[in-house]
């Protein structure tokens, strides 16, 4: 019997220190090794990929989505976008916090419905219908032709920070008129923006919402 406990007393001893040990090693020294490479060789990604505005404050990251908004009045359940700004691609699953008011993830997900789903076809074409109303001005008409899908479908994770120069380009005249810019200034800012497929021939095309809008804050400001 004595053997039998001392076997055990062994056995629990050297399971111990390899729980101890792994511990450690993967938990502990790994994590560090992996954090201590990524802020030396990658700061700006290991950090989140963050987003400063001409003050020097991090407005957002580059890799997740916002929404531009107005606030919320009384009596409404969603608020309406604020057309001062180029508008990103529609998405739940962004809201606001204290610290930045346009930047907050609630969730992450796409609807999971079927393309013929009448939910889904519903809120496309009132999407189209609001792009389409928003987006036309003085001399400058709107076709629902003219909507891409990305302005009126979210991305697979609701999160996408990009739009596609199309979109972006047919808000230029509707930035232009509400921020007291010529067309011309603000085409400059959306083709300034526009970033190339990756290594010239991965993905397509895209804007990122947040830098171009940075740059619109910029533009007004030096405008004013």
């Amino acid at each position: 019997m004595n053997n039998s406990v001392g076997n055990t007393g062994r056995v629990l001893w050297a399971g111990l220190r390899a729980l101890l040990v792994l511990t450690l090693v993967c938990g502990v020294l790994y994590p560090l090794a992996v954090t201590g490479v990524a802020q030396l060789t990658m700061p700006g990604k290991a950090n989140g990929s963050e987003i400063e505005d001409a003050s020097g404050k991090v407005v957002g990251s580059e890799l997740i989505g916002q929404t531009y908004l107005l606030p919320l009045k009384d009596g409404e359940e969603t608020a309406a976008p604020d057309l001062r700004w180029f508008q990103p691609r529609p998405s739940n699953g962004l809201g606001t916090n204290s610290v930045n008011t346009r930047y907050k993830l609630i969730l992450s997900g796409a609807t999971n419905r079927s393309g013929d789903n009448e939910d889904l076809i519903e809120w496309v074409t009132d999407a189209k219908a609001a792009v389409v109303e928003d987006n036309s001005v003085a001399g400058y008409t709107v076709e629902p032709s003219d909507v891409p899908a990305d302005a009126v479908t979210s991305s697979g994770s609701g999160l996408d920070p990009h739009i596609s120069p199309r979109y972006a380009k047919l808000q230029v005249h509707r930035v232009a008129e509400r921020n007291g810019l010529t067309v011309a200034q603000v085409e400059k800012l959306v083709a300034d923006h526009t970033e190339d497929r990756v290594l010239g021939f991965i993905g397509e095309p895209r804007v990122n919402v947040l830098k171009l809008n940075i740059a619109l804050k910029a533009a007004v400001a030096a405008e004013g």
